[in-house]
């Protein structure tokens, strides 16, 4: 009792009655124009109040899909407590977020989301001696890891969406990752937060003395005495429930306040805030313990032959002190093979047909010990009756596609195609390591029993195993019976002292349970924290507290009224996936929102959000976008809608995200589907007419050059090109050639026979130097390049691309018939120059005349680079420059194209190659040349292909086999950049 009389938990609501849930109560409608304007008014953030942009923040990582209020941007810190201001006056909730990957829709909500990712991403300080670092909450892990490696130090929580997943959203769900056996979680690495509490006071949480004495604020100095009383209160409550297992994120975290606690050093109020999911406050700075990087890493592969003696081993390998252990079950293995990215590491970890492996990682200083540990690790397994069955990894480049294939283990689990997914509801269930194999066996019999599997990976060290039963959350049996497992699973958990959540917290998905689990006075002892911190109930209402149940499908991604738009009919094949509208929202719902699209590491996806940092600019975006209005969520006709041409406007369909995406969305198809309902509905503009049939009147503008390139001499000729066409008055357009390529008469035979070599409009009409040096490299290799025509003109060849872009598919399907038709009548490899030309034979031929002859000329069409390596071509060359300096196509790359280009170029005595990394060079096509678009343009380019052009010596060589990315390369660097035929031209030996 307190002096009032009353229980603690009582005695702490006093500063305001248990509010009923905000949601239900806020009289802001979503979209308030009200609201919106007076966050314009008074802050310097974006405000979005869109249908659109409310539609692409209502999901998550999870299967939930709330719509929100609104959405702000913040440029800085002082918008958010202005912000929060407001909704106070307002009485509207307001919702922190990061990255949008929470598996338990902690993320989602009726309220004002504020997303930290775009501006509030900086490291504020660095403390190299104290090893700590104090961040703003939108930084990526990634990113602050990257910052920090100067130094020596990293910050160890490691998430598997570590590329994108922000500090801020790690604090509020106290993520784990895969290493915390060794560095514990959020929780342990935490200092101090500085945070905004709802009622406007600012105040650093984290270690405090007894006597808080002068400074403090007094309604702060007044929440924190009565935390510890409540603490001191429930001390024995929370020692008896309490799961004693190290991976327990469930609830908030009272242990923080007992006593014991404080007398021990794990007293830090951080600790409260911590896996509190935005509802107690926001986070606007954390500080961070930093810890030094060991450089040197070992993995040992070890081979199971079932699910059960993988769970077995765990705890005997434990002993041996990794950094982690990682499991990949049978389905992932399968499914990962499937996928093009992973296939070849896939095939390099495993022994034979394993069921289960245990990736199991050291880390340390010398390559020496770690080998020793390798040692022991064979030992280990020798002795579990398992001799042979470790894959050794040393190499840092294999070390790097493991992780790859491990941090993807989510998004690979649901690249199943179909309605029935893995669904995350009781994914991170932690038990004891000795109860580990029997859990998980008792488990897997209650998946069983209703009709379904559960899919495994993950955390094997710590008990934490990320399981997912497979079901429809479309279909009401479904959901039901997800409900019955949730319970009968949370049941075994907690008959074996184990935790509900390991790792992804509670959101929606698991609050509700928290009374089987902690017991009432728990409960109302977490409700009491809330009301504490949060008296009007307006930080992320329902979430940890008075929640709504798992199951109330009026919050799920797929309520009981989820239809297609019937008057949707598709233009492209989408037969491989199944569904309504011929299977393109079956297509569509692949995105499961996890939001590997985000990431800013070595890949290309996605050019464009790594420019503008925009939600709607991301592959993740543009498919909620897509999914809304498939499905009449915007209204009628909406694939022709404004929202959907916005949310695809800076989509420059690089393909990235058919390669790079786990899960396969081909957000490049997609944006066929939605250019070409637009045009249908509005119509194609003059500019994208004239761009579109390029390949038809480019033949006789090549007749008059001069006239052609008119633009680029005539005094004001550029300025009225963008008044009337909205070409960028600042960008050169590509220039004709006084000679463009004829195909030329047949040459004599060469020894190794005839390859047709396609020529496309941009090398034929503008670079033709490209295809003569083409052909002189073939026929140096032993082949002679023949041409191919269509029967029914003197006109060339075409792959409809151009026309794609603009949504003109019947006039796409028109050339692309024509194309198959003039080679369909032999089997000789088709060789391209051009990566955006050449791949629309291997891949949209296939979607807009799909069918055997398709899929033959798709395997026949090559780049030349990819022949030449796939034919082991002995070219007689000789040194031309000390170093080539490539930049990957972007289809190069999303094929798979790009090695082989590397590779060729290598065959070049004493020229070192060296790949740019870089993603889209930004001009793609027609959209650098783009007034609208110019912009954006320049941005992508200068994230890494411009600096790293610029930074290459004078006498290196630059290459680019994309006839934009040459363009783009020359407009922001004055380098010219060569196509690789033009440079083994220059290489060849003379005679």
């Amino acid at each position: 009792m307190d002096a009032t009389g009353r229980p603690p938990s009582a005695s702490l609501r006093a500063r305001g009655d248990a509010p009923m849930n905000a949601i239900t109560r806020s009289r802001i409608a979503p979209g308030d124009s009200r609201l919106s304007a007076r966050l314009k008014r008074e802050t310097a953030g974006e405000v979005l109040f869109g249908a659109g942009d409310r539609g692409r923040y209502a999901t998550d990582a999870s299967i939930y899909q709330v719509e929100p209020i609104g959405v702000l941007v913040p440029r800085t810190v002082e918008d958010v407590a202005t912000a929060m201001a407001i909704c106070r006056e307002e009485g509207v909730p307001v919702l922190p977020r990061g990255g949008g990957t929470s598996q338990c829709g902690q993320t989602v909500n009726r309220a004002l989301v504020v997303d930290c990712t775009r501006h509030l991403r900086n490291v504020v300080s660095v403390d190299k001696a104290a090893m700590r670092a104090t961040v703003q909450p939108g930084i990526a892990l990634g990113a602050l890891n990257d910052a920090l490696k100067g130094d020596g130090l990293f910050f160890p929580v490691d998430p598997s969406t570590w590329a994108r997943c922000t500090i801020g959203g790690m604090t509020a769900n106290n993520s784990c990752g895969s290493k915390s056996i060794r560095y514990g979680l959020m929780a342990d690495n935490v200092l101090s937060i500085d945070a905004i509490l709802p009622d406007g006071a600012r105040f650093a949480f984290g270690e405090l003395p007894e006597n808080l004495g002068e400074g403090v604020p007094g309604s702060v100095a007044e929440l924190v005495n009565r935390l510890r009383t409540l603490g001191a209160a429930e001390a024995a409550e929370i020692a008896a429930r309490f799961p004693k297992v190290l991976r327990r994120v469930g609830g908030y975290n009272l242990e923080a306040l007992t006593p014991e606690a404080r007398a021990s050093g794990r007293g830090n109020l951080a600790r409260i805030l911590v896996g509190s999911e935005g509802t107690l406050a926001f986070s606007a700075g954390i500080d961070l313990k930093l810890w030094p990087i060991k450089p040197r890493k070992a993995l040992g592969i070890c081979q199971f032959p079932t699910f059960r003696r993988a769970m077995e081993a765990s705890r005997h390998l434990v002993t041996l002190n990794p950094e982690a252990v990682e499991l990949v079950d049978r389905t992932m293995i399968d499914l990962g093979r499937s996928i093009a990215i992973y296939k070849n590491t896939i095939d390099r970890i495993v022994i034979g047909e394993p069921d289960s492996l245990l990736i199991v990682e050291f880390h340390g200083h010398e390559d020496a010990a770690l080998e020793r540990e390798l040692d022991r690790l064979d030992e280990m397994m020798g002795d579990l009756g398992l001799p042979g069955q470790v894959v050794r990894c040393v190499d840092p480049g294999f070390q790097a596609a493991v992780a790859e294939v491990r941090e993807a283990g989510l998004n690979i689990m649901m690249s199943m195609k179909g309605d029935g997914k893995p669904v995350s509801f009781i994914e991170d269930t932690a038990v004891a390591l000795d109860d580990l194999a029997d859990y998980t066996e008792r488990l897997n019999d209650v998946f069983e029993r209703h009709g379904t599997k559960g899919t495994w990976y993950a955390h094997a060290s710590v008990g934490c195993l990320h399981v997912r039963p497979v079901l429809n959350m479309k279909d009401g049996e479904d959901v039901r019976r997800m409900r019955e497992i949730a319970e009968e699973c949370f049941a075994l958990v907690r008959a074996y002292k184990g935790s509900h959540s390991g790792e992804h917290g509670d959101g929606i998905v698991r609050s509700e349970f928290h009374e089987e689990m902690f017991g009432p006075r728990i409960v109302r002892a977490f409700e009491a924290v809330k009301d504490a911190f949060d008296p009007a109930g307006l930080m992320n209402p329902g979430r940890v507290v008075r929640p709504a149940r798992m199951d109330d499908r009026t919050l799920f991604r797929y309520p009981p009224n989820y239809a297609p738009d019937p008057a949707v009919k598709p233009v492209l094949d989408w037969s491989a996936w199944p569904g309504p509208q011929g299977g393109f929202l079956g297509a569509v719902e692949m995105c499961n929102n996890n939001g590997t699209c985000r990431k800013f590491d070595a890949g290309v996806m996605c050019p464009s959000f790594r420019a503008t940092r925009n939600e709607r600019d991301l592959t993740r975006g543009r498919a909620n976008t897509l999914r809304l209005a498939l499905t009449g969520q915007l209204g009628p006709d909406a694939l022709a809608s404004d929202e959907v041409a916005e949310a695809m406007s800076l989509c420059v369909s690089c393909k990235a995200c058919k390669r790079e995406c786990p899960t396969g969305v081909d957000m490049a198809k997609m944006k066929i589907e939605a250019q070409h309902a637009r045009a249908q509905r509005h119509g194609v503009s003059a500019k994208d007419r004239l761009i579109a049939s390029l390949p038809r009147w480019a033949p006789l503008a090549s007749r008059l050059p001069a006239l052609a390139n008119a633009r680029e001499w005539v005094p004001g000729a550029r300025a009225i090109g963008e008044r009337a066409l909205g070409f960028a008055r600042e960008r050169a357009l590509p220039r004709f050639a006084p000679r463009p390529f004829r195909d030329p008469a047949e040459d004599a035979p060469a020894p190794r026979g005839d390859v047709v070599l396609l020529a496309d409009t941009f090398n034929r009409y503008f670079e033709p130097e490209n295809l003569h040096a083409a052909r002189r490299v073939l026929r140096a290799a032993g082949y002679r390049a023949v041409s191919a025509r269509a029967a029914d003109s003197a006109r060339p060849l075409c792959c409809g691309r151009t026309y794609l872009a603009a949504g003109m598919v019947d006039e796409a399907r028109a050339e692309a018939r024509r194309t198959m038709d003039a080679l369909s009548g032999s089997d000789l490899p088709v060789i391209g120059l051009e990566p955006s030309c050449l791949l629309t034979l291997r891949d949209e031929f296939k979607s807009l005349l799909p069918g055997a002859e398709a899929d033959r000329l798709s395997d026949r069409a090559v780049l030349l680079s990819e022949f030449l390596v796939r034919e082991k071509a002995e070219l007689p060359l000789q040194a031309v420059a000390p170093a080539a300096h490539i930049h990957g196509h972007c289809h190069q790359k999303s094929f798979g194209a790009f090695p082989d280009a590397v590779k060729a170029l290598r065959a070049v005595p004493g020229m070192e190659v060296k790949p740019i990394t870089s993603s889209c060079c930004g001009m793609a096509g027609a959209f650098g040349y783009d007034a609208r678009r110019v912009e954006v343009s320049k941005a992508m380019g200068e994230l890494s292909l411009a600096p790293a052009v610029r930074a290459a010596p004078e006498a290196d060589l630059i290459v680019a086999d994309g006839t934009s990315c040459r363009h783009q390369i020359q407009e922001l660097t004055g380098r010219e950049a060569l196509h690789s035929a033009r440079v083994l031209d220059r290489a060849l030996r003379p005679g």
